[in-house]
């Protein structure tokens, strides 16, 4: 069983402690006007909604505007859920294109737009309810935070701190570090200065904690499933049945540590 709080809490950052399907929809949109050159540069009025409820299917962030040109070509959202590794090559080599191309021309907009109206876009970015208070909680106790995102980590510190969570040096671990998640809590047990550690992990995306789970020196670290954040209804059940992750609600998310059990 989980024990009762844990020494250090790892958090995924987009689809745990923030929303940013919104900025998410906003920049793929722009990349995709960049890339296919539509007549008209206004987006279909469902588009936003269906794209948020496909999200879940979205590995790295190039297939953004590819799932935009799949929906915009009518393909079926059942047909992207269960074959998304499928179709995402398809579009590349039906248009000439290459994921690294997009991945730039992406990269590139979401600076410009940084660069131009850094206030805007962090305005994009919602937080989930109760989440930022249970942080501050935790901050005040003896279990010590870190952030493990793709994100970039001065967009996280500087989101974080508009809502008052102002973490200390060097708990931010971003996009920037470029290596896998599991690396990471690897470093943050080993770098303890608390023996035993008693590590516990939350993210959105159940790959990465089944990654985390093979690590044979990680396998004490405990596994929790946000199922608020980009997962789907399947990925939801085979947390529920698996052995070593746990399916962690917001309402359980926000209760103290006791609750997560």
């Amino acid at each position: 069983m989980t024990g009762s709080s844990p020494t250090i809490l790892a958090l995924d950052f987009d689809g745990v402690i923030c929303d940013g399907l919104i900025e998410y929809f906003e920049v793929a949109w722009l990349t995709y006007c960049r890339i296919w050159s539509p007549v008209d540069n206004t987006p279909p009025d469902d588009l936003p909604l269906r794209f948020y409820r496909l999200r879940p299917v979205i590995e790295t962030g190039w297939e953004m505007p590819v799932l935009i040109k799949a929906l915009i070509d009518g393909i079926p959202e059942t047909s992207i859920l269960q074959e998304w590794a499928k179709i995402t090559p398809q579009i590349l080599s039906a248009y000439n294109l290459q994921s690294q191309t997009i991945a730039v021309q992406l990269d590139n907009l979401r600076d410009e737009w940084i660069k131009t109206d850094l206030e805007g876009w962090l305005n994009l970015h919602r937080f989930y309810p109760g989440v930022v208070e249970r942080m501050k909680i935790t901050l005040a106790g003896e279990t010590k935070i870190y952030i493990v995102t793709t994100k970039e980590g001065r967009f996280v510190e500087r989101l974080l701190a508009r809502e008052g969570v102002n973490l200390p040096p060097g708990v931010i671990f971003g996009k920037e570090v470029k290596r896998p998640k599991y690396e990471t809590l690897r470093e943050l047990i080993g770098k303890a200065a608390e023996k035993p550690v008693k590590l516990w992990f939350v993210e959105d995306r159940l790959k990465t904690l089944q990654l985390v789970q093979q690590q044979t020196d990680l396998k004490d670290v405990e596994l929790f499933l946000a199922d608020w954040g980009y997962n789907t209804q399947t990925e939801r059940k085979a947390a529920q049945i698996h052995p070593t992750i746990r399916l962690l609600s917001l309402s359980q998310f926000t209760k103290n540590f006791a609750a997560w059990q």
